[in-house]
This record gives structure tokens, sequence and C-alpha cells, in this order.
């Protein structure tokens, strides 16, 4: 009796167990169809992943979820204890043990980025921890792909770390990022052909296939590289091909296009940044300057947005807003300091005024009408007026200020030349060092193109108004200058002469570069007749 009742308990209980694993089919099944349709995500088994992530994620099962807490547990005593540098490991691993908890990656990469690095006074220290935390969100994205808060997490230290004035290091984070996008990109990329490079080592054999007589596999053999993981790495180490390899070769249109796929490549590979998205966004905007902090924001809030299942996220059309405005008024890198990191020379992106325009009226059409993108709006509008009249676009400048006219009706009756006083001098008394930049290098600009046109008085006029604001604005924040502090003047102008001399015209620059180098003679000789004279002009 006792045996029969055990063999239909355990009867029971092995048809019970059927019917729930037979009903948990069915509802996974539900769940990951459910998962598909609504963009859910969810801590299964990873395809593609490192080796060392799928096995964390099969093997442990479960138990990886106990193991992370004890790791949390770890990371918060080593902040509390003021002992950071095992939380990047630690952060690494929380990682690999669940790479779909997005969170987590969140919540560790602002850590690093906010609070662990302005506990350092060194500045490479800070840059370190910074960019440990936008490696860890970038890693992130490789799991959570369709995780619209990473894309707003990583665009915020962009545009608000790297891009503000408000960490000490603010400079060095804008030269290392510069220099860094320089060596993969370098300093004039183009990106229609970038974006038209062949995507993955897929499709890499398609345009190029390992046939017999390929002259690609010729080449590598040839050359000794023999293989094309070699190559690849050859070329990240210098930005370019092996000189054996192109000798091998012997074919200037193959080679340019193999350069372009290896750039291509090594900026996702290393940035996560995609050529083809590149160009669109600067297809909508206008060219970007994309070793710029704020481009870089700009990108990741423009693929927040599409990754959001409405394609609406006010979060993402204000960081695309501000980042856009950020990248008109100082988005063309003019200058970097590659021994110290102290500086970076930057002048307005004029091209993009248009765009910033037409995005902030769409943010305001798109989130109700909010009164914040429309305030923006008007303040985008009159820096707009003040920068394209410093740049010498006096034409652009008066259109945008009908437009501002329009749009505040009966505000502005004291006329277009008694309003960009007053804004000049108002800019001047709270200006951030950007601002101040942007209005003294505009003087010097629009100095050196009298200079061109054989305007000296007008010439001499613009550079001594450039000289006394640059002097005031330094004298009034002598007690924040290290964080805010404008370069050293003679810094600004050699920017701004580099700057010119690639925009203007050849017949210009040629002009330019003549009038300049007799300036200096001419300095130079009535420096030896009158030691410590000064005279009244210019002095480039």
């Amino acid at each position: 009796m006792i045996k029969f009742k055990k063999l239909a308990i355990f009867t029971a209980t092995f048809f019970v167990s059927i019917v729930l694993l037979i009903g948990i089919h069915y509802t996974q099944k539900q769940l990951d169809e459910s998962i598909k349709v609504n963009h859910l995500r969810f801590t299964g088994q990873i395809k593609n992943a490192p080796p060392l992530v799928a096995f964390t994620t099969v093997a442990l099962g479960s138990f990886r979820g106990i193991l992370a807490d004890f790791l949390w547990l770890r990371a918060a005593s080593l902040q509390d204890k003021g002992n950071y540098f095992e939380m990047v490991q630690l952060a690494d691993w929380i990682q690999k043990l669940q790479p779909r908890f997005a969170g987590a990656a969140s919540y560790l990469a602002w850590n690093m980025a906010y609070n662990i690095s302005v506990t350092c006074s060194n500045r490479e220290d800070r840059w370190r921890w910074v960019n440990e935390g936008v490696k860890l969100l970038r890693t992130s994205l490789e799991y959570n792909p369709e995780d619209a808060n990473l894309y707003k997490e990583l665009g915020w230290i962009f545009q608000h770390k790297m891009g503000n004035v408000l960490d000490d290091a603010h400079q060095l984070y804008k030269n290392r990022l510069a220099l860094a996008m320089m060596r993969v990109i370098g300093s004039n990329p183009d990106w229609e052909k970038l974006a038209k490079a062949p995507v993955g080592y897929k499709a890499f054999l398609k345009k190029y296939p390992e046939t017999k007589d390929s002259p690609f596999l010729e080449a590598l053999k040839k050359s000794g590289i023999e293989t094309y993981d070699k190559l690849y790495e050859d070329f990240k180490k210098k930005s370019e091909l092996p000189q054996s390899f192109l000798t091998a070769l012997n074919r200037p249109l193959m080679a340019a296009d193999l350069s372009d796929y290896f750039r291509a490549a090594w900026l996702y590979d290393k940035y996560k940044l995609r050529a083809s998205v590149i160009n669109e966004i600067n297809k909508d905007y206008g060219d970007l300057d994309w070793r710029l902090p704020e481009s870089q924001a700009i990108y990741w809030a423009t693929m927040g947005l599409r990754m959001t299942p409405s394609h609406k996220d006010i979060s993402c059309e204000r960081m695309i807003t501000q980042s856009l405005f950020a990248a008109f008024k100082s988005g063309r890198v003019v200058m970097i300091d590659r021994q110290n990191y102290d500086t970076i020379v930057c002048m307005p992106n004029l091209k993009v005024v248009d765009a910033v325009l037409r995005v902030y009226d769409e943010a305001y059409l798109n989130n109700d009408k909010q009164s914040s993108f429309r305030s923006a709006k008007l303040n985008f509008m009159k820096d707009a007026i003040v920068l394209l009249y410093s740049y010498g676009d006096f034409k652009k400048s008066k259109e945008y200020y009908r437009k501002l006219r329009k749009e505040e009706p009966g505000k502005y009756r004291r006329g277009y030349m008694a309003f960009l006083i007053k804004e000049w001098s108002e800019d001047m008394k709270d200006a951030a060092v950007k601002q101040a930049t942007n209005i003294i290098g505009g003087l010097i600009y629009s100095s050196l193109n009298y200079m061109v046109n054989g305007d000296m008085e007008k010439a001499v006029e613009h550079e001594n108004l450039a000289k006394y604001l640059y002097k005031n604005y330094q004298k009034a924040n002598a007690d924040v200058k290290e964080r805010i502090g404008l370069a050293p003047y003679k810094t600004l102008k050699a920017g701004m002469i580099q700057s010119a001399l690639k925009s203007f015209p050849p017949m210009m620059a040629q002009i330019l570069r003549a009038r300049i180098e007799a300036s200096k003679k001419a300095q130079e000789k009535k420096k030896n007749i009158s030691r410590g004279a000064v005279i009244p002009g210019l002095s480039y």
C-alpha cells in the first residue's frame, strides 16, 4: 500500500511537471513575441557576444545575479573608502555578468565620469575616469542597442562634461577628444566616401572576394603582411596603409577605397560611430566638426530618438538643439594644443545657422509648443545676429534681425546698430569663455578681412577693440582664470589667421600672407629704431 502510494505521488508529480513545462514553453513563446513587438529587453542568452560574456550568461545562469550583487556591494565599499582604481575592473565584471542590465552601466558610467573624476586633482586622471565612463556606455550599447536611455546618458557626458566649462579640466577633455578623433578620421574627412565604404568584414569580402587572382590577397602576400587582420592592425598603428602594401598593390584608387574602409571600420570598432549616420546628420544640419564633443552629443541624441519607439523624446531633442546651437557658436576647430592640452581655439560654424533655427521650430511644435524651446530660439537669434555681423556676414545678420523683430513685434525699435552695440556690451559683461572667444575672434577675423581689402583704418579699429575686450574679460575673470580664462591673445589671433588663410579665396589668402609679412617687417623695423615704443596698428 505504501509503495503504491509513493508510485502514485511520483506519477502525478511527473505529469504535473510535464504540464508545467509545456505551459512554460508556450508562455515563453508569447513573451518572446511581445519582446519583439514592444522593443523590450531580456536577460537571456546573448548572440555574437565575446566568449567570457557568453560563458557567464550561460554557465552561471541565475547565479550570476547573486555574484553581481556581491560585486555591487564591493564597489560601494571601495567608493566609500576612496579606493577607486579597482572599480573599473568591477564595472567590467558587473557588465559581463549582467550585460542586459543597462541601468547598471548608466549608474557606473555616471559615477566614474562625474563623482570619481572630480576627486582627482590631476587633469590626466580626470580624463581617464571620464573616458572609462564613456567606454562603459559604448560597450553596453552593444548588448542594449534599443535602450534609448543609454544614448542619452552617453550624449550628456559629451555635451555637459566635455563640451561645457564647468570642469577645470574641460580644455584637456576637448583636446584629447579632438586628437583621438583625428587619429582615426584625419583633420578633413570625406564623409560621403566613408559612408559608402563596406560595413563589416562580410561586406568587405563581397567587394574584395578572396579569389585566387585577388589583387588584395596578392598584395598581402607580396608585402609579407599575409592576413587582413594584420593589415588592419598595421593601419591603426600609423593611421595609414603600410608603404610595403601600397607598393605591392600598385592601385591608387583601390588603395584609397581600402583606406576609407579601414577608417570607417576603425571609427565604429573604437567609438561605435557609423560613418553613414554621421553623413546623414551632416546632410540634415550642415557639415559638423566631429572632433568636438557637441557633434558627438548630437549623434547619440539622434540615435536615442531613432531607438525610441515613438521617435520622440524631449531630452534628446533638447540635447540636439543645445548642442547644435553650441556648434554654431564654436563648432570649427582652428588650433589644438598638442603638448599641454591647455587651450583649443574654435570659431563659429556659420553654415549651420539656418539648421539651428529650423531644429528649434521643429522641437517647439513636436513638444506641444513648450515655451523653453521658444525662449532658447530667441536667445539663439540674438547671438546669431551678433556673430554673423562679427564675422562679416552682414546680409545674414540683418536677415536674422528682421526675423527677430517679427518674432517679437514692437520690442526692437532702436534700430539694427543700436541692437548690436547693446548685445555686444551685455555679452561681454556676462560672457562664458566660448562666447567671449567668439566675439573677440570675430573682431580679429573682420580685421583680417578689412586688411585684405585695403581698409587699414577699419582693420586697426577692429583689432584694437578685440584687444580691449580681451583685456577687460581677463581682468574681470582673474579669480577663475584657470577654468574660464581665455587662451593667450596671440594664440587666438594665430588661430584666426590660420582659419582665414583656409577659408579665404586663394587670391585673398595670398594677399593676407603678403600683408601680414609686410606688417611683421615694419613692426620689427620700428622696434629696432625705438625699443619699447608703442606702435599703434596691427601687429601680425
